[in-house]
C-alpha cells in the first residue's frame, strides 16, 4: 500500500512539473483541479483514519452534552435554568455548523494545515478552560464558544480531504470518519460517568481534555501525509448563490431540515435529566441511556445508507423523520425504565438519519452541481438556526409540578416538529419526484 501510494505522488508530481513548463496558464489549471483521486494506498486511508479522529473530537462532546446538561442543572451551575444551560450546548453546535460552511471555501484555498493547528487547539483549549470554570460565562464562553469555533474550522475541511483523494470508495471512506461521531460520544459519556463521582468534576474535565490532545496529535501526521500536490490552491466556492431563492425545491429542503433540527437534538439532552429525575435512575444509569443512544446511532447512520440506496435518499429520510416524531410523542407515556431503556435505543437508530441523508438527497434537487457546495452550505446555516435554538425552547417547556419535573412540553415540542419536518419532506418528495420524473424513488 504505501509503495503504491508513493508511485501516485510521485506520478502526481511528474505531472506538475511537466504542464509548468508550458506556462502560467497552464499552472492556473492544475491550482484549480487537483489531480484524480488514487482511491487507495497508505495515504489515503490515513486521511480517512485522521477524519475520524476529529470526528471523535469536534462531534463526540457535542452528542455527549446531555451528560453535561444533567450535571450542570443538579451541581455546577444549579441556579441557571435548563434553557440556560442547554445554550452552552447548542451555541456549540451551532458554531460547528456556521463555521464548518465558512471553512469550506478556506480550504479551498490551502488553508487546511492552519485551521487543523488552530481548530484542535481551540477545542483542547476549551476543554481544558471548562475544568476551570465556576461560572455560567465561563462554561459558556470556554465549552460553546471556544469549542465549537475549533469544531467548525475542522468539520467540513476533514470530510473535503477525504473526498480529495477518493471518488469510487467516497461514500465508504466518509462513512468511516463519520462512524467517529458514535464512538466520540460513546468514549467522553462513560469517562464522565466514571470519573466525576470519584476524581471530581474538574480532573474528569482534565482527563478527557488530555483524551482530545492525544487524538488531536495523532491526526496530524495522517491528515498532513502525502502528496504536496493537494496542498495547492484550488477554486475557492462562493458562499452564495442568489438563483437559490428562487429554487422551489431548494426552499423546501431548508424548511425541511429547519423543522426536523428543531426537534432532532431535544432527547440527546434530557435523556440522562428525564431518566434521573422522573424514573429516579442513579446517575450512572442515567448517563448509560445516554450511551446507548448514541451508540445505537452508529447502527442507525448504516442501516439508513443502505435502504437509500434502494428506497432513495427523500423517501427514507422522511421514513425515519416521522418514525422520530411518533417516538417522540410516543416517550409522553413512557413511565418505566426498561421502557425508557428501549425508547433511548430507538431513538439514536431512528434519528441517525436526520443528520446522514440530507446532504445526500440535496444532490437529487441541485440542479448545477457545479453549485452543490455552496447551495448545500447556504440550507445548512439556515438549519443551524434551528439547531442553536430547539433546545433552549424545549428547556423553557419544561416545567415543575408538586417539586417534580414535568417534561410533556419537551416531548410535544420535539414530536410535533419532527413530524410538521416529515411533513415538509412529503412535500418535497412530491415536488422532485415530479420534476425528475423518476417515479417515487427519490
Amino acid at each position: 500500500m504505501e509503495h503504491s501510494a508513493q508511485d501516485s505522488d510521485h506520478q502526481q508530481e511528474k505531472g506538475l512539473r511537466g504542464i509548468e513548463v508550458h506556462g502560467h496558464s497552464s499552472r492556473s489549471v492544475v491550482e484549480s483541479q487537483p489531480p484524480p483521486p488514487p482511491d487507495g494506498g497508505l495515504h489515503a486511508w490515513l486521511k480517512v483514519f485522521g477524519g475520524f479522529l476529529v470526528y471523535i473530537n469536534i462531534w463526540g462532546f457535542t452528542l455527549s452534552y446531555g451528560a453535561f446538561q444533567s450535571y450542570y442543572a443538579s451541581s455546577l451551575l444549579s441556579s441557571a435554568s435548563p434553557s440556560s444551560i442547554s445554550w452552552i450546548g447548542t451555541v456549540q453546535a451551532w458554531l460547528l455548523i456556521v463555521i464548518g460552511v465558512l471553512s469550506g471555501p478556506l480550504f479551498d484555498l490551502g488553508y487546511f494545515r492552519s485551521m487543523l493547528c488552530v481548530g484542535n487547539f481551540l477545542i483542547v483549549f476549551g476543554i481544558m478552560m471548562v475544568s476551570l470554570s465556576k461560572t455560567y460565562w465561563q462554561v459558556l464562553l470556554s465549552q460553546g464558544v471556544c469549542m465549537g469555533l475549533g469544531a467548525g474550522l475542522l468539520y467540513i475541511p476533514s470530510l473535503a480531504l477525504v473526498g480529495i483523494w477518493f471518488e469510487r470508495k467516497r461514500a465508504m471512506a466518509m462513512g468511516f470518519v463519520m462512524s467517529g461521531i458514535a464512538v466520540g460520544g460513546v468514549v467522553y459519556i462513560i469517562m464522565f460517568d466514571q470519573l466525576v463521582p470519584t476524581a471530581g468534576f474538574p480532573w474528569a474535565i482534565r482527563s478527557m481534555g488530555f483524551i482530545t490532545l492525544t487524538t488531536a496529535l495523532l491526526s496530524f501526521p495522517a491528515l498532513l501525509s502525502g502528496s504536496k500536490v493537494l496542498a495547492q490552491p484550488r477554486k475557492a466556492r462562493r458562499l452564495f448563490d442568489p438563483s437559490a431563492l428562487h429554487d422551489r425545491l431548494f426552499l423546501i429542503f431548508t424548511a425541511s431540515t429547519f423543522f426536523n433540527f428543531l426537534g432532532y437534538i431535544v432527547p440527546y439532552f434530557y435523556i440522562p435529566t428525564y431518566a434521573r429525575e422522573v424514573l429516579g435512575t442513579s446517575d450512572s444509569l442515567a448517563l448509560y441511556m445516554l450511551v446507548m443512544s448514541v451508540a445505537a446511532s452508529f447502527f442507525g447512520r448504516i442501516l439508513s445508507g443502505v435502504l437509500a440506496h434502494y428506497l432513495g435518499s427523500v423517501v427514507t429520510w422522511g421514513l425515519c423523520a416521522f418514525a422520530s416524531g411518533v417516538l417522540a410523542l410516543a416517550w409522553i407515556g413512557i413511565d418505566t425504565v426498561g421502557g425508557f431503556i428501549a425508547f433511548s435505543i430507538l431513538w439514536g437508530f431512528l434519528s441517525a438519519a436526520l443528520v446522514t441523508l440530507p446532504s445526500a438527497a440535496f444532490a437529487n434537487i441541485c440542479p448545477d452541481l457545479t453549485r452543490l457546495g455552496t447551495r448545500i452550505g447556504m440550507s445548512w446555516s439556515v438549519s443551524s438556526i434551528a439547531s442553536l435554538i430547539g433546545s433552549p425552547i424545549a428547556g423553557q417547556l419544561l416545567r415543575t409540578n408538586n417539586g417534580k419535573r414535568d417534561f410533556l412540553g419537551v416531548q410535544l415540542w420535539s414530536g410535533v416538529c419532527l413530524l410538521f419536518g416529515s411533513c415538509w419532506l412529503g412535500v418535497l418528495w412530491w415536488a422532485t419526484s415530479r420534476r425528475l420524473g423518476k417515479g417515487w424513488r427519490v
